[in-house]
């Protein structure tokens, strides 16, 4: 084990610890703890769902969440014909980010195309883990038309929600309660809904700590409306240890990214399981950093954990591409960083198809 990752380890031991030995609080102090799954609570829905596999999924013809979400680039179409894909591999699960933008300009529409969106996807027997808030790639975002992808560039046209606007209009915190609530809301007994993810990567994009108030707040408000799924934030990065720590300690599932090598992946297997709750990965398989279908997919099986590889189909969020690789003349990588199918549904790599489907089959 590297020392990086034994002191992140050593993190999250001394946050178990921190937890497990905290002194009695009174009433009013602990409500907010009040309203986290017990363990017992946890496990049951585990039970229920049994192994979610699948993937991050935004369909190849949406640069980012605004273009996926909009009424006028909303494609039903693509979004079926794709998910039916997933389907034919035993896949159970997708991980879909949405964004607050496109509930503000078209509340209901915005709704009503989440619906026709589990619709489609609980016809090819696949339930959603949403995502609410995302700290991750371009700062600033508007309504209307999206972006053209930079060639070569992954996900170039994604953008983070709230972002820096959050730092510069106090009063959009006021906007963002009311839709958290309104979606958790509309949606608290769905039961095409296996997770609510409330914060993708908080910290990311050198925001550190100063995304602590935020993820506390839409804690907060998940606990108000307290949907019959489970509530997580996905721990990502080892030296954040704030943010580790109040993730780990308040979600009702414990949701984590590793898109490292099999030995370093085990070591965080190792750890979070410590805290006694079901996990899911929310975020695996770059395969030029070695963690592959291949030996990350049936370490999930195994320790039964929740497998959310990144990326589907290859398509205009570029990320076939290497986070840190652009090919300025968006001519093919030589080795594609995530993603399974071409745009026509062949495999990229038919091998891996054929492995997860060995993997998924009589699950």
């Amino acid at each position: 084990m590297n020392k990086k990752i034994y002191l992140g380890v050593v993190v999250l031991m001394m946050a178990f610890t921190a937890c497990q030995n905290s002194p009695k609080k009174t009433q009013e102090e602990a409500e907010p703890v009040a309203k986290i799954w017990t363990k017992e609570q946890a496990q049951a829905w585990q039970n229920e769902n049994g192994w979610l596999r699948g993937s991050n999924f935004n369909p190849s013809t949406a640069i980012n969440q605004l273009e996926t979400w909009q009424a006028e680039s909303f494609d039903t179409a693509t979004i079926d014909r794709e998910l039916g894909w997933a389907e034919n591999i035993g896949m159970n699960c997708m991980r879909v980010y949405l964004h607050h933008v496109a509930w503000e300009v078209d509340k209901d529409g915005f709704k009503g195309r989440m619906d026709k969106y589990l619709d489609i996807a609980d016809s090819h027997g696949i339930k959603t883990i949403f995502v609410i808030f995302d700290d991750c790639w371009n700062p600033t975002y508007h309504a209307g038309r999206q972006p053209d992808p930079k060639p070569g560039v992954h996900n170039s046209g994604w953008v983070r929600d709230p972002g820096d606007l959050l730092y510069e209009d106090s009063t959009l915190v006021d906007e963002l309660e009311v839709y958290v609530k309104d979606v958790l809301t509309t949606f608290k007994d769905d039961k095409r809904i296996a997770l609510w993810d409330l914060y993708n990567e908080p910290g990311n994009s050198n925001y550190g700590n100063r995304s602590m108030p935020l993820l506390k707040k839409v804690f907060d408000w998940g606990w108000e409306v307290r949907p019959s799924q489970p509530l997580s934030a996905g721990v990502w990065n080892l030296s954040l240890s704030d943010l580790n720590k109040f993730q780990v300690e308040n979600s009702d599932v414990i949701t984590y990214h590793n898109y490292e090598g099999p030995e370093k992946h085990q070591a965080a297997i190792d750890t979070l399981k410590l805290y006694g709750r079901p996990l899911v990965c929310t975020e695996y398989m770059a395969r030029r950093n070695n963690s592959l279908f291949t030996n990350i997919m049936p370490i999930l099986k195994k320790e039964h954990i929740g497998a959310t590889n990144w990326g589907l189909v290859a398509g205009k969020s570029n990320t076939k591409y290497a986070w840190d690789e652009p090919i300025s003349d968006g001519s093919e990588p030589p080795l594609w960083f995530h993603e399974i199918f071409h745009t026509d549904g062949k495999p990229y790599k038919q091998e891996e198809v054929d492995l997860i489907k060995s993997l998924t089959l009589g699950e």
